[in-house]
């Protein structure tokens, strides 16, 4: 997910480049962002030494279920899941550091094994001895390596779309090479860079709308968000999956869109060999982030599976 991230931005980048269009663009005022994108000032806490962006839903004593987004996006890909489950189930959602609004990391760690001991000390201090883990695409590959690791901490693992398999180019045991023209979003991302990149990840992407746009490129803008981001990138070490996923021993449901263009659904099937107990769904229509593409169709399997 995150070489075809870079390839797809850093396409658009450089033909802006090349187009002699340098767009200087600035961070963002974090007051601003709060104003649009901050439910309650209480939705900031403080986790492990850094500072987070969580929402914290539903009734304290029901089944909890935390909620991990992709690369570049944030916990409002969630929204319409977490409206809807509320009722029945804590719904638990984290803006990963350096991402949405959670701030860069104070350490400058964006590590998977960093962003495990964020969500165990969240876990912690929310009081939640176990939960359903969900995530989406570097939020399923977080998610799968901790049920990997905590699996008294994972009731039940959701992978949607989920990252981890390395693609041509991308090997197990070495970091990212991030295209130095992808480095170039530190000064220049203009809106225009940021809609291909979101279309891509839709099955169809008329269905992307541009409020949906303005908050990924508004949160991309937030102060030290871009530098983080590429962090992450550059400190992404994939570990061969087939040594990890079989100490999984929390029941797993697969949520994959046929016409996901950034993970190709085909990737579903080193999954289901070496979880052969795995749930997968497939959705015929749908791309890379389901539950924020339709929203009711994705989440009519995860509430069964949870109901089970």
């Amino acid at each position: 997910m995150l070489k075809l991230s870079a390839i797809l931005l850093g396409t658009v980048l450089a033909a802006v480049l090349l187009g002699g269009c340098w767009l200087y663009t600035p961070d963002k005022p974090r007051s601003e962002l709060e104003e649009l994108y901050l439910r309650q000032a209480s939705d900031m806490r403080i986790v492990a030494g850094t500072r987070l962006h969580v929402r914290d839903d539903g009734p304290r004593d029901a089944p909890a279920i935390l909620l991990l987004h992709g690369f570049g996006s944030s916990l409002h890909t969630f929204e319409p899941w977490a409206d809807a489950l509320k009722a029945d189930y804590r719904v638990v959602r984290l803006d990963l550091p350096g991402s949405g609004l959670s701030p860069p990391d104070p350490e400058g760690d964006y590590t998977d094994a960093r962003s495990i001991e964020l969500i165990l000390s969240l876990m912690d201090q929310l009081e939640i001895g176990k939960a359903t883990l969900a995530g989406n695409s570097i939020g399923g590959r977080i998610a799968w390596n901790m049920a990997a690791d905590h699996p008294d901490r994972v009731e039940k693992l959701v992978l949607i779309s989920p990252d981890g398999f390395a693609s041509p180019g991308f090997a197990y045991g070495e970091a990212a090479d991030v295209p130095a023209v992808m480095k170039a979003m530190r000064f220049t991302l203009p809106r225009s860079a940021i809609r291909p990149n979101l279309a891509a990840s839709y099955g169809d992407p008329g269905k992307l709308n541009e409020t949906t746009v303005k908050r990924y490129h508004d949160l991309m803008l937030a102060p030290g968000g871009r530098g983080a981001l590429l962090k992450r990138m550059e400190q992404t070490v994939l570990t061969d999956p087939a040594a990890r996923l079989p100490l999984i021993k929390a029941p797993v449901l697969l949520l994959w869109g046929k016409k996901d263009r950034l993970i190709p659904f085909s990737n579903s099937a080193d999954y289901t060999n070496l979880l052969p107990e795995a749930r997968l769904v497939a959705f015929p229509d749908l791309g890379h982030v389901p539950m924020e593409e339709d929203p009711a169709q994705s989440l009519a399997p995860l509430r069964k599976f949870l109901e089970d």
